[in-house]
């Protein structure tokens, strides 16, 4: 995780975001190892002031590192195995091709790959050689050969990433980097998504059959009809193996708004850890809901919601501010 620091993403929630942040490793820490980047010595002295505070004193390391943002699913490397040893793939990070402040983002990925001892490749274009432009929160793999993407984020016009390359393209990019030749492409995300169409928000692996994906209801003329077409798309999609996923629908949040704009608040932006699922929650009569299918789900973890009603207003929440790193 990176410990936020940006006035501007989170204008006047700063601290409470931080405690946020502080809560989710609260649960984190009990059964994994937290690396937490800090912006300055400042930083990272209001980091141990909350961690101490909140009684955490194990399995939290501190970092000093430059950057931006703190939305580590998509400036940090990916971690995959490679026969018996674990790499870390880089992608070319441009803000979603959106933002023009992304220089010290860029420079993450080869400070967690020295700081975890592991090596790191940079992902390439197939089509012409040059760095591949992706980010984490783009796809979602099953670690069975298949991965979630979204037309919206990769094959549309706007915030273009990779401007040229192909369906086919980023599917043998997949097929390489990701060990995922079986590409499932859902139309468009969530309303609110500065990303403009992450699969983090709208559909999950949560086993590598069963697929969960955000459901709007008729009354949410902003993405019902999208979220149908992607439901529709998971219902007729196959595996690697040609096997039908089992697809189980999550309902999203009522809207929430902040001076006049929707939020991208979703319950499938969680997190999985090694015995905790951490999910966003936002003060909505249907959290009890998101929770206890997850709950179903998932259940050899234990299923936690976190108040992200401040969180988001960042744009982001649990999965865009975690990279996980298995050992």
């Amino acid at each position: 995780m990176a410990w936020p620091h940006l006035e501007d993403d989170f204008p006047g929630k700063m601290d409470a975001v931080r405690w946020a942040f502080c809560e989710a490793i609260r649960h984190l820490h009990k059964d994994e190892v937290v690396e937490v980047l800090c912006s300055t010595e400042e930083i990272r002295a209001d980091l141990h002031k909350k961690l101490d505070r909140a009684g955490i004193r194990s399995n939290v390391r501190s970092h000093l590192c430059t950057y931006q943002r703190t939305w580590l699913r998509d400036s940090a490397p990916t971690l995959t195995r490679v026969g018996e040893s674990n790499q870390w793939t880089k992608w070319r990070f441009n803000a979603w091709a959106l933002y023009d402040d992304f220089g010290p983002d860029q420079g993450v990925p080869d400070f967690i790959a020295k700081i975890s001892e592991t090596p790191i490749t940079t992902a390439l274009r197939p089509d012409n050689g040059q760095p591949l432009v992706l980010e984490g929160g783009a796809f979602d793999v099953n670690g069975e050969g298949s991965i979630l993407v979204t037309e919206q984020c990769l094959l549309s016009d706007t915030q273009v990433r990779n401007p040229s390359l192909t369906r086919a393209g980023y599917e043998e990019a997949f097929a390489q980097y990701l060990g995922a030749p079986n590409t499932i492409w859902l139309s468009g995300g969530c309303e609110g998504d500065d990303t403009h169409g992450h699969i983090d928000d709208i559909a999950r692996f949560v086993t590598p059959t069963t697929i969960v994906v955000a459901s709007a209801n008729e009354g949410d003329r902003e993405q019902y009809e999208s979220s149908r077409e992607n439901i529709a798309r998971l219902r007729a999609a196959k595996d690697s193996q040609g096997r039908s996923f089992e697809i189980v629908e999550l309902p999203y949040p009522s809207p929430i708004c902040c001076d006049g704009n929707r939020l991208p608040a979703s319950y499938l932006n969680f997190y999985i850890g090694n015995s905790v699922v951490l999910v966003p929650t936002f003060n909505d009569e249907k959290d009890r809901i998101a929770l206890g299918i997850l709950g179903d789900l998932m259940p050899d973890r234990k299923v936690v919601g976190i108040n992200c009603v401040d969180w988001v207003i960042g744009l982001g929440s649990i999965h865009c501010s975690t990279q996980q790193e298995f050992r």
